[in-house]
């Protein structure tokens, strides 16, 4: 794959992440995925739903997924770096009674209204 300086800005990226530390590999690629364009100066925006919305939730997201493997803590950190952002499901929150915890960083509560808003034109998505 090449890059094109002349191409123009990088266009925004939307990662969808519904699993949480039940599957830290599933974790471990889709952060791998949000700091990978959030790095390379793309708007990147992380949608967590149902059990995902532990992650932001502080002190939560801990450990390593697998030998060799980034840890967690690690990626959220240089997602947040990055200037990534996380798009917490507020019904996911609320029904896993998660609404008097504080979330961390670049996390804030929305749903599927907010996140088109913020996609506007259009942007490249992964989903986990």
């Amino acid at each position: 794959m090449s890059s094109d300086a002349s191409a123009g800005p990088a266009g925004k990226a939307v990662v969808s992440l519904a699993t949480g530390l039940e599957d830290a590999e599933k974790v471990t690629v889709a952060l791998l995925v949000a700091v990978g364009a959030a790095e390379s100066g793309r708007p990147t925006l992380m949608f967590l739903t149902k059990e995902a919305v532990r992650l932001a939730v502080v002190g939560v997201a801990v450990g390593t997924a697998c030998e060799g493997c980034p840890s967690i803590p690690d990626l959220m950190g240089r997602y947040e770096a990055a200037g990534g952002a996380y798009l917490v499901c507020p019904v996911c929150v609320n029904a896993k009674r998660l609404q008097d915890q504080p979330l961390i960083n670049g996390a804030t509560l929305g749903g599927t209204v907010p996140m088109w808003e913020w996609i506007g034109e259009g942007a490249t998505t992964f989903s986990y």
